[in-house]
């Protein structure tokens, strides 16, 4: 797809990884953080190719704060911290899945997923019952 290969910031990613990449038009992909042993879906950030590349080598989930236009290291200032356990790209490799050991909440409310407080249907039945 035309313009879902844009880098708007320089970034130290290896260039092989990146051109695999399908980014959308402002060069972010969604980054999804699970909990490694339980699978629990934890949050749902966004990268660039920087943020990809910092979390790939810090060990610790680095994101790009769409609102402050700036990179921001899960925990840093909760002390919520993201241990990167394994990176992993999609299919149509547009979505990261980083398995992490969260510690403490994961949600900027202090919930432990981004997921807990909004529930829209729990226990839907099967199809056809």
């Amino acid at each position: 797809m035309v313009g879902m290969t844009s880098t708007p910031r320089p970034s130290n990613l290896d260039p092989e990884i990146a051109a695999r990449l399908k980014r959308s038009p402002d060069g972010l992909l969604p980054a999804i953080a699970q909990q490694y042993d339980t699978g629990e879906v934890l949050m749902l950030g966004w990268m660039d190719d920087e943020a990809l590349h910092r979390t790939l080598t810090t060990g610790r989930c680095t994101y790009w704060s769409r609102s402050r236009q700036e990179y921001w290291v899960k925990g840093d200032t909760s002390g919520h911290v993201q241990w990167v356990k394994s990176v992993a790209l999609d299919c149509d490799a547009d979505t990261v899945l980083v398995k992490v050991d969260q510690v403490g909440a994961a949600c900027h409310t202090g919930d432990r997923t981004c997921f807990d407080a909004d529930v829209l249907v729990a226990d839907a039945p099967a199809p056809g019952q």
